[in-house]
C-alpha cells in the first residue's frame, strides 16, 4: 500500500497493479466501503488482461484523511440546506470527492484514464465523465444511480441500516456485527458467504479501519449533490452500465435510467447480483470490463492515427 499527499491537502491510501504503461483503471469505491473491499478474483483479472489497476481508499474511509473535525451533520439538515438554499453547506460534495480522483490521477501522472465505479463510486465516475471528458477514456458505473429519486421504501430501509452506530457508543465487537449484518441485508442472497467467512471478511475490515462518521459525512455528500439527470447527458465516453438483478439498494430502474442518459451506453443485467460482489461473479464482470476497455483503446489508438496521417 501506498500514501500521496495530493495539492489540495488530502493524503490518499492507494494501491497500484500491473505495468506502469499499460491502460490504466482506477476503481473508485462505493459508500463507507475500503478499498478492500474490491475483490481480488475482480482486480487481479483485469491486470491478468494486461491493465494497470488502482485501488484507493476515498477521503473519510480506510487509510485516506478523516474529516472528523467536521464530526456528524444531520442528513435532514444537509437536504434542508440544499433545497432551501440557507447557506449552510454539507462537509464536502461528490464533486470534492471526484477532484479528490483527479488529484490522485495528477500525482501519479496519469493523464487519462478509465474509470470503474461502484455505487457511489459510481456517481464520482460519473461527475468527472460529464465534467472532465479529456481525462475519462471509458466509464464502467456498476449498481448505481443518476440520482436518489429511484429510492423505493426497500431502498430506504436498506439505505439506512448502511448507517452505522455512533463513534462513542460503537465497540470493536458491535463494528463488526454491523458489517456482517450489513453484507447479509445487501448482498446476493444466492451467493452469500458462510457465517464464518463473512465474520472474517468483517473483522479484517473493521482491523485495518472503522470511522462511523466518515460514512455518514459520505452519506452527506451525496445528499448535498443531488440528481445528476442533466450531467449525465454530458457524458461522452463510452460506457457501460452493470447492475444486478436483486439490487436492494437501487432498483433495475435506476440502471435503464442510467443507460437512457447517457449517450450510447450499454446495459449489462447480472441476474442474482445485489449490491456486493460476490467471487463467484467477478470473472465475468472483469471479462465485460476489459472488453469495454480495449474497445475504447482501440478507438482511442485509432482516433490519434487519423490525426497524424492528416
Amino acid at each position: 500500500m501506498h500514501q500521496i499527499q495530493t495539492k489540495n491537502g488530502i493524503v490518499v491510501s492507494y494501491q497500484d497493479f500491473g505495468h506502469k504503461k499499460a491502460p490504466a483503471v482506477i476503481l473508485i469505491m462505493g459508500l463507507g466501503a475500503q478499498m478492500t473491499v474490491w475483490p481480488k478474483e475482480f482486480y487481479l483479472e483485469l491486470v491478468d488482461n494486461h491493465l494497470r489497476v488502482i485501488l484507493f481508499d476515498n477521503r473519510d474511509v480506510g487509510l485516506s484523511s478523516q474529516f472528523d473535525e467536521y464530526g456528524c451533520p444531520s442528513l435532514f439538515d444537509t437536504w434542508i440546506n440544499k433545497y432551501l438554499s440557507l447557506g449552510k453547506p454539507a462537509p464536502y460534495t461528490l464533486e470534492c470527492m471526484a477532484d479528490d480522483v483527479l488529484n490522485l490521477m495528477n500525482e501519479l501522472a496519469i493523464s487519462r484514464a478509465h474509470l470503474v465505479g461502484a455505487s457511489m463510486g459510481g456517481m464520482i465516475a460519473q461527475i468527472i465523465a460529464a465534467k472532465h471528458k479529456q481525462k475519462v477514456i471509458s466509464l464502467t458505473s456498476i449498481m448505481s444511480t443518476p440520482g436518489t429519486f429511484h429510492l423505493t421504501t426497500k431502498s430506504i430501509v436498506a439505505l439506512l441500516k448502511l448507517l452505522p452506530q455512533h463513534q462513542t457508543t460503537s465497540t470493536h465487537d458491535k463494528a463488526i456485527e454491523y458489517n456482517v449484518k450489513l453484507n447479509q441485508t445487501i448482498g446476493s442472497q444466492g451467493f452469500l458467504p458462510d457465517n464464518v467467512t463473512l465474520r472474517h471478511n468483517a473483522t479484517t475490515q473493521v482491523n485495518r479501519a472503522y470511522n462511523p462518521n466518515g460514512i455518514k459525512r459520505q452519506l452527506l455528500a451525496i445528499a448535498a449533490t443531488g440528481n445528476r439527470s442533466q450531467l449525465l447527458k454530458k457524458i461522452k465516453a463510452p460506457t457501460l452500465v452493470i447492475h444486478g438483478s436483486e439490487d436492494p439498494i437501487f432498483p433495475i430502474k435506476a440502471a435503464l435510467q442510467t443507460t437512457q442518459l447517457i449517450q450510447k451506453s450499454k446495459l449489462k443485467i447480472v441476474t442474482g447480483l445485489g449490491h456486493d460482489f460476490p467471487p463467484v461473479l467477478m470473472a465475468q464482470i472483469a471479462q465485460w470490463i476489459t472488453k469495454h476497455i480495449n474497445k475504447a483503446e482501440n478507438k482511442r489508438i485509432k482516433k490519434q492515427l487519423n490525426k497524424l496521417t492528416k
